[in-house]
């Protein structure tokens, strides 16, 4: 199942050395926050870095929940609603922004050096 704010990119050709690549990825994100590049990984946006980062944390995540539920069996699908309400909850490029924050604070206490 595909999270509803990321898309599919089946036309995946390699690194991405010229601006035509990157128009075609891009263009295949249209309005959304997410991609899935075949046979290579996730691709993640935002409007600052750190939304962009923990896009990326959460949608790895719900991928391996994804493949870990499907191994234990058929997995239960939430309602519509649901998942539209939680979107509007914590989706939004603020929530993603401000979801980072803790991570970003233990990596500078931890590294104090890594803007260096």
């Amino acid at each position: 199942m595909l999270l509803p704010r990321s898309r599919f990119f089946d036309d995946y050709t390699g690194v991405v050395l010229q601006a035509e690549e990157g128009d075609r990825i891009a263009g295949a994100l249209s309005n959304k926050k997410a991609a899935i590049l075949r046979n290579h990984g996730l691709l993640t946006v935002g409007k600052t870095v750190d939304e962009a980062a923990w896009w990326f944390i959460s949608m790895e995540r719900t991928c391996q929940a994804q493949l870990l539920a499907e191994a234990a069996g058929k997995p239960k699908l939430i309602n519509h609603d649901s998942a539209t309400l939680a979107r509007h909850q914590v989706g939004s490029p603020y929530m993603g922004w401000f979801s980072f924050q803790p991570l970003y604070d233990m990596i500078a206490r931890l590294q104090p050096d890594f803007l260096n």
